[in-house]
């Protein structure tokens, strides 16, 4: 025997006409109270004193829509979903059913009929992923595990920054912090270099998969590393990229403390900017790692000291190669580079040259290590609209672009842009 349960509006309408077929309510009172006309009132209320309860129950219950697609429509759906579809989501699925092969059809139809042919399974019903802990590593520099926080470290009294984080695995010890304007090579190259300085050079960093850390083409970077990949390679330091945020939980879950004491700390302090909250970091690092720091199982420090042939102002340069022209002249970042001529550089032309881009705007071509002579010709004389600005930089650049507009007339926002200075050269490459 099949029970069919009655809907919330069917027992609302059960209660009025019991009232109704023993006298307590009017037909109009009862027409009012379930919004339906007087006939269908009188309607109801034969077929409940001939059937009882039952007579409220919609004979379509349980009975396929007047509206559903049929059994072919379905079948046809699924055969072109299985066959050129089947790792696309639900919406992307009914997508390309209407523009592709003219099968209109309504997401969620399409996602109950999916699931109960096993192409999609419901969130609900997914393995969820488990994230098993692990033990910390046992000494001091063994494992410092590294990322960026964008946040209004200075709320509203500044603007946006990032902040970089170094977190010993072993201690939860804040190695270094820093300010800087977005989370750059650049910006890795300094933290890094005055970590290196500070604390020596430990085995391994271990971020996740920013681009400043991994290259997801490696064919288009050299030996398949990235810039900083490749400065921590030539000083002996390997990288370890994390496949999810939880695999590194020291430095995600140092995010949140700092989000809550450090801004505040800065607010007390009045700190409005990088350069004042870059000043407050070293006394607010010795109180967090008071509190918070745990001593490592083993004492032993594995932090090595620099070696007298790691070359820092190098290794954390920007360094792309360069083909000499015959005019002995080389091209980097929307600059020409005339070497000028001498014993070595005259047996140049079709041959390789590095171009070293240090964080502080130096420029210098070396060759086999010999930094060659050269002054710089075509030079940018102005940040036109079409300037193009290196993605090292991006960040940078918007930043001052946005400054200098504030400061323009309205006038002159929309129509001149910004006049060439000092920081706009270093901002957008020029030398």
């Amino acid at each position: 025997m099949t029970v069919i349960t009655m809907s919330r509006t069917e027992l609302s309408r059960l209660r009025v006409m019991i009232d109704l077929a023993d006298g307590r309510t009017r037909i109009e009172d009862a027409a009012a109270l379930m919004g339906l006309q007087r006939r269908q009132v009188y309607r109801l209320l034969d077929a409940f004193r001939a059937h009882g309860p039952d007579a409220l129950i919609s004979k379509r219950r349980g009975k396929p829509s007047n509206r559903a697609h049929g059994a072919a429509f379905r079948q046809t759906c699924l055969a072109i979903v299985r066959e050129r579809y089947e790792d696309f989501g639900p919406t992307l699925a009914a997508e390309k059913l209407a523009e592709v092969h003219g099968l209109p059809i309504g997401v969620e139809t399409l996602r109950q009929w999916m699931i109960d042919d096993g192409i999609w399974v419901r969130r609900r019903d997914r393995i969820k992923r488990v994230h098993q802990p692990r033990h910390r590593r046992d000494c001091l520099g063994e494992l410092v595990q590294v990322d960026g926080c964008e946040h209004w470290w200075f709320e509203d009294r500044g603007p946006q920054c990032t902040l970089l984080v170094f977190v010993d695995d072993a201690t939860s010890r804040l190695m270094h912090l820093s300010f800087v304007a977005s989370e750059s090579a650049f910006a890795y190259f300094q933290a890094a270099r005055t970590y290196l300085e500070h604390h020596g050079k430990p085995i391994a960093l271990y971020s996740d998969k920013h681009s400043v850390f991994r290259t997801n083409k490696p064919e288009q970077a050299e030996g398949g590393m990235t810039q900083f990949g490749r400065a921590l390679h030539e000083l002996n330091i390997d990288i370890l990229c994390a496949n999810a945020p939880q695999a590194k939980g020291r430095v995600e879950r140092a995010h949140k403390t700092l989000q809550d004491r450090l801004v505040k700390e800065l607010r007390l302090a009045g700190a409005n900017d990088i350069e004042a909250g870059n000043a407050l970091l070293p006394a607010f690092m010795a109180d967090y790692n008071r509190r918070f720091a745990k001593p490592a199982r083993n004492d032993k420090d594995l932090h090595r000291p620099l070696a007298p042939h790691d070359d820092l102002d190098g290794s954390f340069a920007w360094r792309v190669e360069r083909t000499v022209t015959n005019s002995l002249t080389v091209q980097y970042d929307r600059v020409m580079f005339i070497l000028e001529p001498n014993e070595i550089t005259r047996a140049l032309p079709r041959k390789k040259v590095t171009v070293y881009d240090f964080p502080d705007g130096r420029i210098e071509v070396r060759h086999q290590g010999l930094a060659l002579p050269y002054r710089t010709f075509d030079r940018i004389t102005r940040v036109d609209q079409g300037a193009i600005v290196e993605n090292k930089r991006l960040s940078e650049a918007l930043e001052l672009c946005r400054a200098m507009q504030a400061e323009l007339p309205p006038k002159l926002r929309s129509r001149k842009a910004p006049a060439r200075t000092a920081q706009t050269d270093h901002m957008f490459g020029a030398r």
